[in-house]
This record gives structure tokens, sequence and C-alpha cells, in this order.
């Protein structure tokens, strides 16, 4: 699995490279390995952000194995669902910003994994489409509900209910992704915005991503006593006071992520 979903650490940023020829695909076992992967991240007190990346200029992921859906077990389907949603679910969890540099297809599973980020770059070139209803299947990497929430109910009933597929410009347009680059400039694109990352206190992310996915959850009043309430225990960590101090001295922080 290691050699499907490469791991390489670059000072706080780490980048997974999908490199399963020839359309990065994703099995049960290799879904599995990118759960592992993000939470043991996610334990990782240096590590502040992820982004997701290609070896291929023409595919980013082409979503599932369909050789691995040619049967009649309801168990294997059962199995196979699973894996996408604990293995999206972790990655949508995660406590760092994750950011998505999509090179050329990214179809199904493809797209959805890049939907779990915060934030999704793609190159000119790229196209995004949740095509599963043309093969009598439905999204279940969190894409029926990821897309809506980000793009409204109808463009994702396009894309869902008709398999409309996006090249990269009309997706920025609709706020599928936040920018586009580009063949070859998304993942340094990606590492200057990670870069970026680093200069913020990884505890007031951590705290602000949390609220930020609240919003998804109740009407804009519910959150706001966690607002608060996790506006003051920053008082807990030293990075608030190194941030306001370093702010004081004119100089760059040290975050410790405490």
């Amino acid at each position: 699995m290691s050699e499907l979903l490469q791991l390489e650490r670059r000072g706080h940023t780490a980048v997974i490279t999908f490199n399963n020829p020839p359309a990065n695909t994703w099995t049960p076992e290799s879904l599995r390995y990118l759960q592992q992967l993000v939470e043991q991240l996610d334990g990782e007190g240096d590590n502040y952000a992820l982004v997701l990346a290609s070896d291929s200029e023409k595919f980013f992921s082409a979503g599932a194995d369909l050789k691995r859906f040619d049967h009649d077990d309801k168990a294997q389907a059962f199995e196979f669902a699973s894996c996408f949603g604990s293995a999206f679910e972790a990655l949508a969890g995660y406590s760092g910003v994750s950011i998505a540099a999509i090179t050329g297809f990214a179809m199904g599973g493809g797209l959805e994994v890049a939907l779990c980020c915060d934030i999704r770059l793609a190159e000119q070139q790229a196209q995004m489409a949740l095509p599963e209803a043309g093969v009598g299947l439905l999204p279940c990497g969190l894409g029926s509900q990821q897309l809506p929430w980000l793009v409204g109910e109808a463009w994702a009933k396009r894309m869902i209910l008709l398999g409309e597929r996006l090249e990269a410009d009309k997706a920025e347009q609709i706020g599928l992704v936040q920018e586009v680059v580009a063949t070859g400039a998304a993942l340094p694109r990606a590492l200057a915005l990670a870069e970026q990352v680093a200069g913020q206190s990884p505890t007031s992310v951590r705290y602000c991503k949390q609220l930020i996915m609240a919003a998804r959850r109740q009407p804009l009043a519910g959150a706001l006593p966690l607002e608060r309430e996790l506006f003051v225990k920053l008082w807990d960590s030293g990075d608030q006071r190194e941030g306001v101090r370093a702010f004081l001295e004119k100089r760059s922080p040290q975050w410790n992520n405490n």
C-alpha cells in the first residue's frame, strides 16, 4: 500500500501522492491505508497541513475500481462502502488544513476524496464528476452530502442525478474548487498554501475548523456559545501566549501546537 499512497513530509506539511496507475482507483485496501495515514498524521503534533496529490497529469483519481463491484455479494458491497465512509470521514475530520491538488480526471470517489478536503485546487485540464448513477451505483464516500453543501442543491443534482461532468473553469465558477492553475502547478501551489498554514497557530486553526464545520449542523446561533468557549480555552495553550507576545515584540511566532 505504501507504493500506491506515498507519504512524504515537508516540514509541517505532509503530502500523500496517489500512485496507482493508470487511473489511481480505490480499493478497500487502499482506503483503509488512507485512513491509517490520516489518523497517524492527525496524532503528530508537528503536522499542520496535508496535501493530496497525484503522480499523473491525466488522473487525480478515477474513483472505485469497478472490477471490485462485478459480483452479487452484498457483504462485499457493504465492506467497500464502509471503507469509503471510514476513510473519507477521517479525512474530513483531520484537524489540520487539508488541500487537494487536482490533476486530470477526478471521478466518483476520486472527487469525493477532494470534497473532504478544506481547499481544492485544480489544474486547467482537470475534469470532475460523480457519475455513479450511470453505472447503477451512487456516491458512497460522503459525496451525496458534501457536494450539495459546497455547491448548492441545484448543481449537486446536475452532477449526481444527470452525471454532468465539469471542467476546471466551471468548477471554479460554482465554488467546487477555489483556484485553477496551469498544468503541473497544482502541487507547488498547494504547498505554497500549506506554508501559509504554518504561519498560523495550529491550536487556533484546530478550534476554528471545528467551529466552521459546526456551522453545517446547526442554525447560525447554535455554535455561538461554543465559539466563546473555545476562545477562552485558547488561554490554556502556549500558542496563545506565544502569538500575542510575538506580535507585541514584532517577531515571527514559534508555534509548539500546545
